[in-house]
């Protein structure tokens, strides 16, 4: 896709004001880092980072039976949750491949709203519409809202500042007003830090994000860009979608099979995954830490010996633990535990890793 086709957030001129480099994601141009990934990464880690994640999608599903409807298509059950609660699900094939992962907004049981992948949003909104029932309507409403995440120790106290709530539950949400225009405040974040996800509508967009930037550096935070969101969700073991899941990675080789509800009588994929469960998925995913010096990237193959057993899904330095980390689908023929030894080709060169389970750093978003 070439330049001038890619899409741009409501901001772009902001970023562009801030001294963002720019690249491709999901057909959108971002902002990749604004004064360095390290450095914006140390500050969702310390005190607080300013993301815009405008290219996410948005979708609404309304009408009599809504709720229903959606708990009947996505995997995980909506009736674990209630009015003003969000959740992780999955928007799955009838093979048990993923379409996407998304979180779902619990309005009401006449109205689900939906953040989708940028990419994948599109292919959602088709699937969903097809399958609805009479009086229930699907719309896409990727440019009707823009999405900033808040994210850090520090995020709680930027918020309070606007006057916006921030006494929630995690993966809670409520909808509030900054400056006569409204707001929905999630207790949401792909960091996991202590952070919370803003959707003003797309016209609101400027005003509400030069707000953030004057309290996020007030609080000795910065804007951050998608380089540092991706250091930060690879140190979590957080999946991202065309990397560890896919129409070919299943939620179960993802090991996101804590957000099925195998006990719902249906969703998409249910009679696939169960046949998955029931032998036991072939490969599975875990995470590599570096033993020698070295970065870890997407595509290289891990071997144990003269053995192939799998491939590394996404890889970085991590500037929290200063090391190359990588996580990767692992065959479970190979048997491997975290603690093991294995090996990554690195451009011809062997560089020894040990197996963990993520995440590769605490986890913060209580």
């Amino acid at each position: 896709m070439t330049d001038e086709k890619l899409l741009q957030g409501p901001i772009h001129a902001v970023h562009v004001e801030l001294g963002a480099t720019f690249a491709p994601f999901g057909g959108w141009e971002m902002p990749v880092s604004y004064a360095g990934t390290v450095g914006e990464h140390t500050a969702v880690r310390t005190t607080v980072g300013l993301f815009d994640v405008s290219h996410l999608g948005k979708a609404t599903v309304k009408g009599p039976g809504a709720a229903a409807f959606v708990n009947s298509a996505l995997t995980n059950d909506l009736n674990r949750i209630r009015p003003g609660k969000a959740q992780y699900t999955l928007c799955c094939s009838p093979e048990g491949g993923v379409i996407d992962d998304l979180i779902a907004y619990y309005v009401s049981d006449e109205e689900i709203f939906l953040v989708p992948n940028a990419a994948n949003t599109a292919a959602v909104v088709a699937e969903l519409r097809k399958a609805a029932p009479e009086g229930v309507t699907v719309t896409d409403e990727h440019r009707g809202y823009a999405v900033f995440a808040v994210q850090g120790p520090r995020s709680a106290e930027v918020l309070a500042k606007l006057g916006l709530p921030t006494d929630m539950e995690y993966m809670a949400y409520a909808d509030a007003e900054w400056d006569g225009r409204p707001i929905r405040v999630c207790r949401t974040g792909y960091t996991g830090e202590h952070g919370y996800e803003l959707l003003p509508r797309w016209a609101d967009a400027e005003a509400v994000f030069r707000a953030l930037v004057s309290e996020v550096r007030a609080a000795e935070g910065q804007p951050t860009g998608l380089g540092a969101r991706d250091t930060l969700r690879t140190e979590m073991g957080y999946p991202l979608h065309g990397h560890e899941l896919s129409l070919d990675i299943s939620p179960l080789q993802a090991r996101t099979g804590w957000a099925i509800g195998w006990k719902k009588p249906e969703f998409w994929g249910k009679s696939a995954l169960e046949a998955e469960k029931a032998a036991g998925p072939r490969r599975i995913l875990l995470g590599l830490e570096a033993i020698d010096k070295g970065v870890l990237r997407q595509g290289q193959t891990v071997m144990r010996g003269d053995a192939q057993v799998g491939e590394t899904t996404s890889g970085t330095f991590s500037p929290t633990l200063k090391v190359g980390i990588a996580l990767a689908l692992l065959d479970t023929a190979a048997g491997l535990e975290p603690g093991d030894e294995v090996e990554v080709d690195v451009r011809g060169r062997r560089l020894r890793c040990a197996v963990i389970r993520p995440p590769f750093v605490e986890t913060r978003t209580a």
